[in-house]
């Protein structure tokens, strides 16, 4: 009788970095009791950035906890309201040095600036994930898929490093540090055209050379092994192989050619990308041109951040609407001015600020929505995503950081929307702590420890 046997979290490895869990196997002896089920744990993740806080007055939803209605700034969110958790009363204490960078800092990383005036001393959330659990996904119905994304993280921004950022990589346009243990600053992609090529040059298509390695399946690097393994099996236990592995397939098609299209690619040529690098500190040199292209832009930036996660291109993205100096106008929305110039430079203006956020809020849930309509097998890239919305301040008039503007959408990780969640002054540090924990990360400080109490437990139920 042979002994061959194969242990319970036995993988089948494939050439480079591919693996699949294999399904339980009489080989491998008596199958453990079942756990209690749980909530699948969260698998993509998306921070959204945009500057100046809010009009507080004016965001804040009244009503309870599952019965609020929300506001007219956030009143843009109503047809995604279901997928929505406002969080109200977080602080952002951890955001210590200048009073614009180093909320944008502290955002994703929950530390304090270096020296007061230089970049993260902790690595951002994102780039945990990315280097982290997320290389080693876990999937519908149990067992792991472990591989590299051909990006372990994208970084998008729009209309970015105005101001005194001089289109340059400062701190006041720098959201993601790299978990490195320098927390390298990671600037984001800026030109759209080169996104879109780097991105979607390899999809299939008529005049794409890489089309057919694109197409190969991840069950192709693994073939010699599964003929070695086969060989080793009883017909029973070939047989529920095979299976697993066309299901598999089966999955793995869907998503490539059923929901895997390049974004159209629209003329942005009115658009300049490096137009930060002709900024003036005060705001004075204004690019109408590419302002007035804000919206198709970052349209664009969104269909393909929805598209990247989609066809697994990666699982991690980030999209800045700006850096923090804001330094640029609205005029489709009849605004000549710069959004700094409405928060401060010109005297607090709040109309104007809450017509900007709005509009912002309309872009998220365009966002959302469009997240919401890829279907991943069953459930939607949002059922199975975190987004966080957040800004680097509360208000542009005084730069508190006290009840800060920050939004969770998604269902991933068994995220519960529709929800208005009310807190004391609790540290954004432990929101960070909750979204690490949502896909498997099971620390309870995040950044700076003197600002952690733990993760917030009231996410989910």
């Amino acid at each position: 009788m042979s002994k061959f046997r194969l242990n319970r979290r036995a993988i089948l490895r494939g050439a480079g970095t591919i693996a699949i869990a294999l399904p339980w196997l009489e080989i491998m002896g008596r199958p453990r009791r079942a756990r209690a089920a749980g909530p699948a744990l969260a698998q993509r993740f998306v921070a959204v950035f945009k500057p100046g806080g809010t009009v507080l007055d004016q965001w804040r939803p009244t009503g309870t906890e599952t019965a609020f209605t929300l506001s007219p700034i956030l009143q843009p969110l109503a047809p995604v309201k279901d997928k929505l958790i406002v969080l109200d009363g977080l602080d952002m204490k951890s955001a210590i040095g200048e009073q614009q960078q180093s909320g944008l800092v502290a955002l994703l990383t929950g530390t304090a600036q270096a020296s007061n005036i230089g970049f993260a001393t902790g690595p951002s959330i994102d780039q945990v994930l990315a280097s982290g659990v997320l290389k080693d996904q876990p999937q519908p119905g149990g067992g792991h898929i472990v591989f590299n994304h051909p990006k372990a993280s994208l970084e998008l921004a729009v209309r970015w490093g105005t101001g005194k950022a001089h289109g340059r990589v400062t701190p006041f346009d720098i959201l993601s540090f790299a978990n490195d243990g320098t927390f390298s600053p990671i600037p984001p992609a800026l030109d759209p055209v080169q996104i879109w090529q780097g991105l979607f040059g390899a999809l299939p298509g008529p005049t794409v050379a890489a089309a057919g390695r694109w197409r190969k399946s991840m069950l192709d690097f693994v073939d010699q092994r599964y003929v070695k393994l086969a060989g080793r099996l009883g017909a029973a236990d070939k047989q529920k192989l095979d299976q697993h592995l066309t299901s598999l397939r089966a999955l793995e098609m869907q998503v490539r050619y059923g929901l895997c299209t390049a974004p159209p690619l629209v003329d942005t040529s009115d658009y300049n990308p490096k137009s930060g690098l002709m900024s003036a500190d005060d705001g004075s040199v204004v690019d109408l041109k590419t302002d007035a292209a804000i919206p198709k832009v970052g349209k664009l930036m969104m269909d393909m951040l929805v598209m990247a996660l989609a066809c697994d291109i990666t699982s991690v993205a980030s999209l800045m609407w700006s850096d923090t100096e804001a330094k640029f106008t609205f005029p489709w929305l009849g605004l000549s001015q710069t959004y700094y110039y409405y928060q401060n430079g010109g005297g607090y203006q709040p109309v104007q600020c809450q017509i900007i956020d709005t509009w912002y809020q309309t872009q998220h849930a365009y966002l959302l929505q469009q997240m919401a309509n890829v279907d991943m097998g069953g459930h939607s890239l949002l059922d199975e995503s975190v987004v966080f919305f957040g800004s680097e301040m509360q208000n542009g008039s005084n730069h508190v950081k006290t009840s800060m503007p920050f939004l969770l959408a998604g269902g991933g990780g068994g995220l519960r929307g529709g929800r208005l969640l009310t807190y004391d002054h609790r540290s954004h540090n432990d929101l960070l702590v909750s979204i690490l924990n949502l896909f498997g990360d099971t620390r309870t400080t995040f950044g700076t420890p003197l600002y952690c109490a733990g993760p917030l437990t009231n996410l989910l139920t």
